[in-house]
């Protein structure tokens, strides 16, 4: 593999190129609004997009209507093997890479020298400024709130205590020098640094870096407690590369920016100041999110003044489909990283990986392949379950299967949920928990055990076998062997 080579978006498409089916372009202009997305869901959205889809290769488009010059890639992390390509590792590994990374931190610095994403300056002061033109960012469904921003790496500075954070945000544009951005509720770093700047009176200068490394996107996902208040997730990517992200100090705003990214958006959060976010197009819907729905537009979106947005010559955006394999790998992964370190420190061993499957969002729906060795370990499996879900309140199901079991393939996990599970004993329900408020079966409307929206009854379906029950549960024992020499002038099909 090349990986050690890509340090940012650019290089990482080369390398995606190299790989056979993975990345493809096309030249036939395509319109960024619906249109563009519309197409790739075809191509290689997967995820929770509704059927017909697919995964696929990434693509690039090389014509956006309105946007000379500019081009759009997709997808680029909408598969499990592109993604451990990009980081240097086996499919099955990139989520204790992650864990391992979060554990040997590498903090970013300041970088010498022109930065490149500000080879090219946009001011606001520009008679010609606009958003619309300046960003071809695309809209997901004819019915989006506008134009969004998906992959921003957003980067703030606490106004107490001077740590940093990056997270990826909601961002819609607007108007010509005005984004959007939602904050879940106590859930992401920057929204409490803009929460407290608030209190302050103070506004809260940001960058958003678009199109960049893709571990710092990978690494930018992670959560509490894994990251606490504090820690700067560039880190991790320092970590994942073994070299520290490199930062540039914005032009228009006290802030620092991803040195090599695409574009910079600069601006202020402004305090005391909350926008509807469909105020332009009146459709009642956000955009679509991971579970598979498009959401409702919030009317308690926070605004960004954008004062300067900067960029490299011939730009490429980045972006993705809310639904897609995409958001899988970017906040699945961190969470099996999380997940994997939390049960690793408390029974060392025990287990193998974790999965945070396609169906789930990547959030939703955890698969833990638990090893039982002795018979004090009979009960240890719901035991990790139960650590798995007291930390990540977005859980809402978790599949216990055996080490004979691949995790990552749900067609084996329902195999075993088939031949080592029974309704009555093996399902351990806990109603009455804090979940996710994006799934819209956590509602009173839709049950009424349901207490409030965002509460659900969290499921664990123990898919293992009783320790003392094994030997009757051995699965047929195939000849083991190298099928090389068998399949010799047929390497594309394996």
């Amino acid at each position: 593999m090349m990986a050690e080579k890509v340090r940012d978006l650019r290089s990482a498409l080369k390398l995606l190129s190299q790989m056979p089916g993975q990345l493809i372009e096309t030249d036939v202009e395509v319109e960024p609004m619906a249109e563009l997305s519309g197409v790739y869901r075809y191509v290689g959205a997967g995820g929770t997009v509704k059927r017909p889809t697919k995964e696929g290769p990434a693509m690039i488009f090389n014509h956006v209507k309105g946007h000379p010059g500019a081009k759009v890639a997709i997808g680029v992390l909408a598969s499990r093997k592109r993604v451990a390509a990009l980081l240097d590792c086996k499919p099955e590994e990139v989520g204790k890479k992650l864990y391992h990374s979060v554990d040997h931190p590498i903090p970013p610095v300041e970088g010498k020298g022109e930065a490149l994403c500000q080879q090219v300056v946009h001011r606001t002061e520009d008679p010609d400024f606009d958003l619309y033109k300046l960003v071809p960012a695309p809209t997901n469904t004819p019915v989006d709130a506008g134009p969004y921003i998906t992959l921003g790496m957003c980067y703030a500075t606490h106004p107490d205590t001077g740590v940093h954070d990056v997270t990826i945000h909601r961002l819609c544009i607007q108007g010509k020098d005005e984004l959007s951005i939602f904050f879940t509720p106590g859930a992401r770093h920057i929204g409490a640094m803009a929460e407290r700047a608030e209190q302050l009176g103070k506004k809260l200068p940001i960058s958003i870096s678009i199109g960049v490394d893709p571990a710092i996107e990978i690494g930018s996902c992670f959560e509490p407690p894994t990251t606490p208040l504090g820690y700067d997730e560039l880190s991790v990517a320092g970590a994942l590369r073994g070299e520290p992200v490199e930062l540039c100090q914005c032009l228009t705003v006290n802030e620092m920016a991803i040195a090599n990214a695409e574009y910079v958006i600069e601006g202020e959060v402004i305090p005391g100041v909350r926008v509807t976010e469909d105020q332009n197009s009146h459709t009642g819907y956000a955009m679509p999110e991971f579970p598979g729905y498009t959401g409702p537009a919030s009317d308690q979106c926070w605004l960004i003044k954008v004062k300067a947005v900067t960029h490299r010559k011939n730009p490429i955006m980045q972006t993705c489909i809310g639904p897609s394999e995409e958001h899988v790998s970017m906040a699945g992964i961190p969470t099996e990283a999380s997940i994997y370190g939390m049960i690793e420190k408390a029974m060392p061993g025990k287990l193998q990986n974790v999965y945070c499957a396609s169906s789930g969002g990547g959030k939703y729906m955890a698969v833990l392949q638990f090893k039982k060795t002795v018979p004090s370990d009979e009960g240890r499996q719901r035991q990790a379950a139960l650590l798995a879900f007291s930390a990540f309140s977005e859980l809402k199901h978790i599949f216990l299967v055996d080490e004979d079991v691949d995790c990552f393939d749900m067609n084996d996990v329902l195999w075993a949920m088939n031949t080592r599970f029974q309704g009555d004993q093996d399902i351990i329900t806990i109603p009455g928990v804090r979940c996710h408020p994006l799934d819209p079966s956590n509602d009173p409307k839709y049950s009424t055990s349901v207490r409030d929206h965002g509460i659900a009854c969290k499921t664990i379906f123990d898919c293992t076998v009783p320790f003392e029950l094994k030997d009757r549960f051995k699965r047929a024992q195939f000849m083991e062997l190298d099928p090389a020499k068998w399949l010799k002038g047929n390497e594309e099909e394996r």
